[in-house]
């Protein structure tokens, strides 16, 4: 398996699929999983002609479970060191969620030649927790509460999850898809106790709107306002609100795992925006949330 070594001495997994003459595409995923959350939109844009990149957080996945660095500037860094490593120039990074923040994070600290625009997807940016200069935050006793059962538990927390609001399947109508619950599963189970409880910290607590104010490239936020882990007011229309050039795609009622849900849309919007093509500023219908379990042939 690839990995990079960062100057710590970390192990950082990563894919690294398509001709390495494409302009690259990096996605970033989520707490607390893995490049494997990103497998749709890897084989979307592989297909498209991208050269397509994913990299396991410290922590997660694949990539060392270090004592330390389970912080925003260590995750940032990492990233520095893996595009360096693989030379990358002028490429797209997306993230989503805590994703999101490691983008936001990471770009407003590259170099000039090697990001060409990003994607925040359901993204944590600029600030979720409440605070006298957040009061529309999410109360710090929320993640205390998910530290709390992710020390006492975290395999009955990470069925929890994504059997509830993180795919909407909590909602009326919804019947849960199994195989997502189980991935998302595996995925956080695959990576630290100790990185997933400090990644709490990092996503929720992290102020970014210094990072928004400096990014210079284009930036595309999509977020929808029944997401129910980063409450969409306070974030999308802040952080494009903060950003020299954003754009937001809002939509009505996906899930916040909407990239898995709605692999088909997601992918359109990262598509047209890559492409230079018009998205955003416009707020979308979705179509209804998946009523039935995809069959399996």
């Amino acid at each position: 398996m690839p990995f990079i070594t960062t100057t710590d001495g970390a192990h950082i997994f990563y894919k690294d699929w398509g001709s390495k003459n494409a302009q690259p595409i990096v996605f970033h995923h989520g707490w607390p999983l893995s490049a494997d959350d990103w497998d749709p939109q890897l084989m979307f844009f592989l297909h498209e002609g991208y050269r397509v990149i994913a990299h396991d957080r410290r922590g997660h996945g694949r990539s060392s479970q270090t004592d330390g660095g389970n912080e925003m500037d260590t995750y940032a860094a990492d990233v520095k060191q893996l595009v360096t490593q693989l030379d990358l120039k002028h490429a797209i990074h997306v993230g989503h969620s805590t994703g999101g923040g490691e983008v936001a994070h990471y770009v407003a600290r590259a170099d000039p030649d090697r990001v060409d625009r990003a994607v925040l997807l359901d993204a944590v940016p600029p600030v979720m927790v409440k605070k006298e200069s957040n009061p529309g935050g999410t109360p710090i006793e929320v993640f205390d509460g998910y530290r709390a059962a992710l020390a006492a538990n975290r395999a009955q927390l990470y069925l929890d999850i994504p059997t509830g609001p993180f795919y909407n399947f909590n909602r009326n109508g919804v019947a849960p898809i199994e195989g997502l619950i189980r991935n998302w599963w595996r995925q956080g189970m695959m990576g630290s106790v100790k990185a997933g409880y400090e990644c709490i910290k990092a996503f929720s607590e992290t102020d970014f709107t210094e990072d928004l104010k400096s990014i210079e490239v284009p930036v595309l936020v999509i977020h929808s306002e029944d997401d129910q882990i980063v409450p969409y007011a306070d974030s999308a229309p802040l952080a494009v609100q903060l950003l020299k050039n954003g754009r937001l795609k809002t939509y009505k009622d996906l899930p916040h795992g909407c990239h898995s849900t709605h692999p088909d849309l997601i992918n359109a919007d990262i598509l047209a925006f890559a492409r230079n093509q018009d998205v955003g500023l416009k707020r979308e219908e979705a179509p209804a949330l998946i009523a039935e379990p995809i069959p399996v042939a």
